[in-house]
């Protein structure tokens, strides 16, 4: 028996599509809505039977929803919310997908007039390098990890209807501050993200180019594969997060420069000592996530 009555989606791409697509076969709502600016990414969800209906009027879209998700790109997302504050029924839960949290909360927050106690806003750590409403996969966020930022004004009931959605796609939940999490996303996802642009840009540019793609390692591949994301929505990342990116950057540049002098100085010593502490770091992370996927197969 379903959960809920009606989700409505705001947008059809990979991951708002992907949960159409997950809480409709697990049967968590008996209707999946879905609204978007672009006809097109409407009907092929519909096709794919990822949704069961759709509308291009927002007011039509969200009306008797139990929950709406924003799954727009991130800029977008900000202004979904002043378009929600006078359609919206109070006691509606609204929920996101987008990297960034920070803005959406100061969005949120000029559009209602205070931070809504059905607002919970949520990033669901899972992607491809694919896009689009033909990408979904309604497995798409099993074993994958969501966070969940809720308010000291949000309400029990909403943060538990949210969590038991994104329970019901088989992800597993964390909850941490708003804050934390845009510093923490910054670090781990959007740094890479920067990195790997930067590294194939740079490459790119070189006259030996083609030698150099025709000859790189598995490491290359591997490290570079996040370039291939989408431009728009990392160009929207970086603009929203600025501030906890620029953080890392400066981190990041600070350590590189750190490790280029001891390269040039010829810094044997230094060189090690950055380097046992980088493996050191990441085969304690490995340990870590090897017991959590153990953990996660115990609990299965």
């Amino acid at each position: 028996m379903a959960v809920v009555n009606r989700i409505t989606i705001l947008a059809l791409g990979l991951i708002g599509g992907s949960l159409a697509k997950a809480v409709k076969d697990n049967g968590f709502a008996n209707e999946v809505v879905a609204w978007g600016p672009r006809e097109a990414s409407l009907k092929k969800g519909l096709q794919l039977g990822v949704i069961d209906r759709y509308s291009l009027d927002l007011a039509e879209a969200v009306a008797g929803a139990d929950i709406v998700v924003i799954a727009t790109p991130t800029r977008i997302a900000e202004t979904m919310f002043g378009q929600l504050a006078p359609i919206i029924d109070e006691h509606t839960v609204i929920t996101d997908v987008a990297s960034v949290k920070g803005n959406l909360l100061a969005a949120a927050e000029q559009a209602f007039g205070k931070i809504p106690a059905n607002l919970v806003l949520a990033h669901p750590i899972a992607g491809s390098e694919k896009s689009g409403v033909e990408a979904a996969k309604a497995d798409l966020f099993v074993n994958h990890r969501v966070i969940l930022t809720p308010t000291t004004a949000t309400s029990p009931a909403a943060l538990q209807t949210v969590t038991a959605m994104w329970e019901s796609t088989g992800a597993s939940l964390s909850s941490m501050p708003v804050a934390e999490h845009d510093e923490v996303l910054a670090a781990t996802s959007h740094l890479p993200h920067i990195l790997a642009y930067a590294l194939v840009d740079a490459l790119a540019g070189q006259d030996e180019q083609q030698n150099i793609f025709r000859f790189a390692a598995g490491g290359f591949r591997d490290f570079t594969r996040i370039a291939s994301s989408d431009p728009l929505m990392w160009q929207e990342i970086c603009l929203a997060n600025r501030d906890a990116i620029l953080k890392m950057v400066d981190l990041f540049t600070g350590q590189l420069a750190g490790l280029r002098a001891a390269i040039d100085e010829g810094d044997g010593e230094a060189i090690m000592a950055c380097f046992e502490r980088a493996k050191q770091a990441r085969d304690d992370f490995s340990a870590t996530l090897a017991q959590q996927n153990q953990s996660t197969t115990t609990r299965e």
